[in-house]
């Protein structure tokens, strides 16, 4: 008889902060019944991801067990962790289980790609229980920056695992549920846990996290001392934030108006499913250029400095008829993601230029983070008491800082990152398998694998031009007429004159004195067109461009 196994497979989130996609497995080995956990995206730049839209964890490996696959389960409604859903589901067409406010933001990515909304499935927390193969969850609520947020209690014939999602020990978070120590210590006491696959993103703060609730004050005091237009910005999906933001104004006899497609959507699936209630009257964009300045507060979206967000576009000039003028007030009520300095920078130095006041989180005055820090996860692992402890959603440094505080505690433990199959059957894990796995960008509105070719060969556009070479030729193989060259994302002037023409002098010279041999060989020629166009360029202007070459042969009739 073959002995059943017990495995955990990260394709995305471990090793990394984004693109969480977590799979576990149970049965004979190499035929274990699977089940996926979360299917998020990460966000592209413009350096080393030109012009893509989204970045999708690779799901290749699934697809080819996908009669193995029972079902998926989402942990909350963050892009990091739900993002792929619509893109990816039609790969899959598994049942997805996740918690109303979840599940109402799903079915609204569902409906924009033309899905099968019924395939979302509602659950409600724990004792609800989801039988998928020989896995049997429950989602139990925990605290973080976005209502209804989930950790896993994943119960197999091996043992139980719990699987954190993104956390945080909050008591009072405004909306949504609070962290309840007893929750978790009963599902300790009832069945020893296997293993805790835990969020490591704040392992590194070495002070215990702040509520939600102890920003309240200082936001509400920045707003009322202020004359003039106060625009906030957060991350959209933060509606507890947005309340706060909200009430703010309220108190400071300021009308509210949202601006941005994300933060209105937000509003309206916590209200639809039923975890925002009071929300401060709003009024339209419309309405607002009406009220006068000092009387209004706009929240937008924008925190990480995306170009065409609201804040981006304010910092510009007008938007939706809105435009900030100097004394007014700027709130990033929010943390930069590393990567997006620049972007955020830009935005400030823009509203300096106008004379706005741009306040940051002021040293947390105005931002909490939504995750646990080192203090809070050393607090879980002790509540817990699991028999292993996998530290997930991180970055590799983060992986291993968890692993170390967490084997400092006597956990056995490991470091195990996207494509790692790790068996956790026995006592410790142990590494069976290693999973190729990658990315996959939408680019548009198509999915191109990174191993195509497609970003690199923009990449190599973008630093080094483009230049297109036309020649044509009779079916004799006599050059009919010169060569002719366009030149794209290039100097027009190299040191000899215009580098368009230097071009064409050159390449004119060589098909001049080209043999039949070569000029009847389209591959010959190509290679030897494009060699002398990078040659001419880089002696001109020091640049090897991408070059095209067409060669148009004309057939006699």
């Amino acid at each position: 008889m073959t002995a059943n196994r017990l495995i955990y497979l990260p394709l995305g989130g471990a090793g990394e902060i984004g693109m969480n996609a977590y799979v576990y497995g149970y049965g004979p080995a190499g035929k274990e019944r699977l089940i996926l956990v979360d299917m998020g995206v990460t966000f592209p730049d413009m350096d080393s991801t030109p012009g893509v839209d989204l970045i999708l964890p690779d799901l290749g490996w699934l697809e080819d067990n996908l009669d193995r696959l029972e079902a998926i389960f989402i942990t909350h409604a963050h892009e990091d962790h739900i993002g792929a859903l619509g893109h990816l589901w039609p790969k899959l067409q598994k049942p997805v289980y996740a918690r109303r406010f979840t599940a109402t933001i799903g079915r609204l990515k569902f409906e924009e790609q033309g899905l099968p909304v019924e395939m979302i499935r509602t659950v409600l927390p724990r004792p609800e229980t989801v039988t998928a193969g020989p896995f049997k969850v429950q989602f139990v609520p925990v605290s973080h920056s976005i209502p209804e947020s989930a950790a896993l209690v994943i119960d197999t014939p091996a043992g139980r695992i719990v699987h954190s999602g993104d956390f945080k020990l909050d008591h009072n978070p405004i909306v949504g549920e609070a962290w309840d120590d007893a929750r978790f210590a009963e599902l300790a006491a009832e069945r020893p846990i296997k293993a805790l696959m835990c969020d490591s993103t704040n392992v590194f703060s070495l002070h215990p996290g702040r509520s939600e609730s102890s920003i309240r004050e200082p936001i509400r005091e920045l707003v009322a001392g202020r004359g003039g237009l106060v625009v906030a910005t957060t991350f959209a999906s933060n509606v507890a934030r947005l309340r706060t933001l909200a009430e703010a104004a309220r108190a400071a006899d300021r009308s509210v108006c949202l601006m941005g497609r994300a933060m209105k959507r937000m509003v309206a699936a916590a209200e639809q499913s039923g975890v925002l209630t009071d929300f401060p009257r709003t009024v339209s964009p419309e309405d607002a250029a009406s009220v006068p300045r000092g009387n209004l507060m706009l929240i937008v979206t924008g925190s990480q400095g995306e170009r065409r967000a609201a804040s981006a576009q304010l910092s510009r000039g007008k938007y939706l008829g809105m435009e900030m003028k100097k004394g007014d007030l700027f709130l990033f009520s929010s943390k930069t993601i590393p990567g997006n300095e620049r972007e955020v920078l830009r935005i400030v130095n823009n509203f300096s230029e106008m004379g706005v006041d741009v306040m940051d989180d002021g040293g947390g005055r105005y931002h909490v983070s939504g995750h646990a820090n080192r203090p809070d996860l050393e607090h879980v692992h002790r509540l817990l008491l699991p028999d292993m402890l996998i530290p997930m959603h991180g970055e590799h440094r983060h992986l291993r800082e968890h692993a170390r505080i967490g084997a400092e505690a006597g956990l056995s433990t490991a470091v195990v990152t996207n494509g790692m199959m790790v068996d956790l059957s026995g006592e410790s894990p142990s590494v069976v398998g290693h999973i190729e796995t990658g990315r996959v960008y939408l680019d548009g509105n198509v999915q191109v694998g990174a191993l195509e070719g497609v970003i690199r060969d923009r990449i190599r556009m973008a630093l080094n031009g483009h230049v297109m070479v036309t020649v044509i030729l009779d079916d004799d193989a006599e050059v009919l007429g010169e060569a002719w060259v366009e030149i794209m994302g290039l100097s027009t002037k190299g040191r000899s004159g215009p580098l368009a023409e230097t071009m064409e002098a050159d390449l004119s010279e060589f098909l001049n004195g080209a043999g039949r041999k070569i000029l009847r060989d389209d591959d010959k020629l190509d290679e030897a067109l494009r060699r002398i166009v990078r040659q001419v360029s880089m002696e001109e202007i020091g640049k090897k461009p991408e070059v095209t070459v067409v060669v148009s042969r004309l057939m006699a009739e």
